[in-house]
């Protein structure tokens, strides 16, 4: 797969790892251009991202993943040819105490995407995700 000229849609990408893949895909990668959608709950921090904000390369949502007519929205007008899912409720003890959070975002987040992608006819759908959902 050729990924010169792309749009890569990255969820969850003012998160730790997401935000240095969205850097590192950027400062990599001159021809790409990068949309970021998230939520910034705890785990989110714009500030993770300032050194690129201004590029007219980058492109910053904020949302959610489980929002179909938003995930749907920004599919339409930049039209990504790659996705990669960092968006994802993590840390164990929220999720004992908290699993609603993390069955809509990590379960049905995800699905969302899934069916977005489906729908837009992505090229490659990559899942990245922590323990809650793959497991130890």
């Amino acid at each position: 797969m050729k990924i010169t000229d792309q749009t890569f849609l990255v969820t969850g990408g003012c998160g730790f790892i997401g935000s240095n893949y969205v850097r590192f895909i950027h400062n990599k990668y001159p021809e790409i251009r990068i949309v970021n959608l998230d939520k910034l709950t705890y785990a989110g921090n714009p500030e993770n991202l300032r050194d690129i904000e201004e590029s007219e390369r980058y492109h910053f949502v904020k949302g959610d993943i489980c929002d179909g007519d938003l995930v749907d929205e920004i599919f339409r007008e930049h039209e990504p040819g790659i996705l990669a899912n960092f968006a994802a409720e993590s840390h164990v003890d929220r999720s004992i105490g908290a699993p609603d959070d993390f069955i809509d975002t990590d379960i049905y987040g995800a699905y969302r995407l899934l069916e977005a992608s489906k729908s837009h006819d992505i090229e490659k759908f990559i899942q990245i995700s922590t323990d809650e959902v793959y497991g130890s």
